[in-house]
């Protein structure tokens, strides 16, 4: 099995974030590979990873970083690979998110919500499923799970009683 998705972190201690996306990944049964690389102490690592992702058959690339976050734009920066990052919160809380979705005209990176691993991952299998009829369906299916639960969550609601609540 060969992985299509690769999930960069800017080091281990970003692993609790991504926690979610990775669950995510593996039961939809979306082969992904998971590396630390640090665009700042590793950056001739980095370089080799980005220029050689599209070579190995990756796909997408979902990379997390926080602080100055230059993790997902420079692996953008050397790869056609479609790159989402991932803010993950810091200490000044935005720094990250507004090092990620600044990005220059021309080196694209995708950006979902501060350590919003799972909206990464799902958006990773939105782009696989356009080539993948196997993977469009999981999605669909999970969407559809979506909507059960809230479909749910109201029948709840509703066995929850008020003296002047009217639903």
């Amino acid at each position: 099995m060969n992985p299509i998705v690769s999930i960069i972190m800017g080091s281990t201690s970003d692993l609790p974030v991504l926690e979610s996306g990775i669950k995510f990944l593996d039961e939809m049964g979306i082969p992904f590979e998971m590396n630390a690389l640090s665009a700042h102490r590793t950056p001739e690592l980095v370089e080799e990873f980005a220029r050689n992702a599209q070579g190995r058959g990756i796909k997408v690339i979902i990379a997390a970083a926080g602080m100055a976050a230059h993790l997902p734009g420079v692996i953008a920066a050397m790869t056609p690979v479609p790159v989402i990052g991932i803010p993950v919160r810091t200490a000044m809380e935005m720094d990250a998110l507004f090092s990620i979705v600044q990005m220059p005209p021309g080196i694209p990176v995708a950006t979902v919500g501060i350590n919003a691993s799972l909206n990464a991952a799902i958006l990773a299998a939105q782009m696989l499923a356009v080539a993948d009829e196997e993977i469009a369906k999981k999605v669909v299916d999970y969407k559809e799970g979506l909507k059960k639960k809230i479909a749910k969550a109201n029948e709840d609601l509703k066995e929850i009683k008020y003296n002047f609540k009217t639903n």
